[in-house]
């Protein structure tokens, strides 16, 4: 299995009047994809590289002085903004009129978004530049690095702690973003290497993890052990921030829309942050050869947003959960362990010891559950673990979609 990580480092060139050489080749590489993505939007959305390249070639190097590679680094980066947007219009359909179903009833026809429905061209903003190793930039083992430009060469360091952990192993390193932020700039590097593929006969631990607004994380494994992590904390810093905007909003000047922009990154930083410490922790706590079982919550929303108080909608639609899943996902593999998700019906409905499933034995307010069929009574949030741990089992066994389901005399 090939796993691909990004490392952030950054620059400190040698030189000082080289940050201009850099900021330089930074805004023609931004301006040659901008060019690759007006060809792009008024010619169909042809989203082969070599045919792009065979006709806007000349033009991107001739029109922005890019050298070679460069100018082939700014179709393959315009190419692949435009399958990401692709692949997000295709999720997301639109109402196109009425067809006859197959009784020749009228009924409303949807179709899927494509890209035909963008308006304009896809906008390169920010100054970037992609560099392919060994061709645009090199690293050597002092962490001393030579970056290409359209003025030549410039030399400098990558400031990063472990860097040498990579360059001295068998991870391979691929194409490197370079961008700036504030005052510095940085080289986001795309290391990968190849581990063992997981297999289910070397689990020795299933950990059941339920998410959720109260308590962030909660946990249950083999051992019969519960862990929370309580959520207040996020909530907190997020009110803070929240009031920040409204402040800032309601005075609507240049400065104080300067300061929202860097408010949404400080807050976006610091949640990356909180992710990144807890599904580590998660990770090195239990250990190699863990399966981690989390409910999919690709289609789950927290109630929706009508019976939600106003000053309570934000907290519950933008909670991080995917993000948190995302990184527990690569540690677990770098780690010999692996994530799954499954199905999230019941997950909160169904009595951990009897098997019962009823949606009145749930008690939100108080945060508790209560079978009335066995009398098993504990927290909701660890009933909820304690069955996504038992979808786990069920998957190790064999199960290959396992989810709870009402049988006939559940019903009532």
């Amino acid at each position: 299995m090939e796993v691909t990580r990004t490392l952030k480092a950054r620059i400190v060139l040698d030189n000082h009047n080289d940050y201009s050489k850099l900021m330089d080749t930074m805004v023609a590489f931004r301006n040659g994809c901008n060019t690759v993505s007006e060809y792009i939007f008024n010619n169909d959305f042809p989203l082969n590289q070599l045919t792009i390249q065979k006709e806007i070639y000349q033009d991107i190097r001739s029109r922005h002085q890019l050298k070679s590679q460069m100018s082939i680094s700014t179709i393959r980066t315009t190419v692949a903004r435009y399958k990401t947007v692709q692949t997000q219009l295709r999720k997301q359909s639109v109402w196109d009129g009425y067809k006859k179903d197959n009784h020749g009833k009228s009924v409303r026809n949807y179709i899927r978004k494509d890209l035909t429905f963008l308006w304009k061209p896809i906008i390169f903003n920010r100054p970037q530049l992609d560099l392919v190793r060994n061709r645009d930039y090199t690293i050597k083992d002092d962490h001393s690095v030579t970056l290409n430009t359209i003025y030549g060469r410039v030399a400098g360091r990558l400031i990063f702690n472990g860097l040498e952990h990579y360059l001295q192993s068998e991870w391979q390193f691929g194409t490197a973003k370079i961008v700036k932020s504030g005052k510095h700039y940085y080289m986001h590097i795309s290391v990968t290497t190849e581990i063992p593929e997981f297999q289910l006969e070397t689990v020795r631990n299933v950990v059941g993890i339920d998410r959720g607004l109260r308590q962030i994380v909660t946990t249950y494994d083999n051992k019969g052990r519960t862990q929370f992590v309580n959520g207040a904390f996020i909530k907190q810093k997020r009110n803070h921030y929240k009031q920040l905007r409204a402040s800032l909003q309601a005075k609507g000047t240049q400065s104080a829309k300067r300061r929202l922009r860097k408010l949404a990154e400080r807050e976006s930083r610091w949640m990356n942050d909180v992710n990144h410490c807890l599904s580590k922790t998660l990770v090195q706590q239990y250990g190699k050869h863990t399966l981690f079982v989390l409910e999919d919550l690709a289609d789950v929303t927290f109630d929706t947003v009508s019976k939600r108080k106003k000053e309570n909608r934000y907290e519950h639609h933008s909670w991080s959960f995917y993000d948190l899943e995302q990184k527990l996902a690569y540690k677990a593999i770098q780690n010999e362990s692996q994530v799954i998700t499954v199905s999230a019906q019941y997950t909160s409905q169904r009595c951990s010891k009897c098997g019962i499933i009823r949606k009145e034995n749930r008690d939100r307010n108080n945060h508790s559950y209560h079978c009335h069929n066995c009398g098993y009574t504990s927290n909701d949030d660890r009933v909820a673990a304690m069955n996504i741990y038992e979808l786990g089992k069920w998957f190790v066994s064999g199960v290959e979609k396992p989810q709870f389901e009402i049988i006939e005399n559940e019903k009532w």
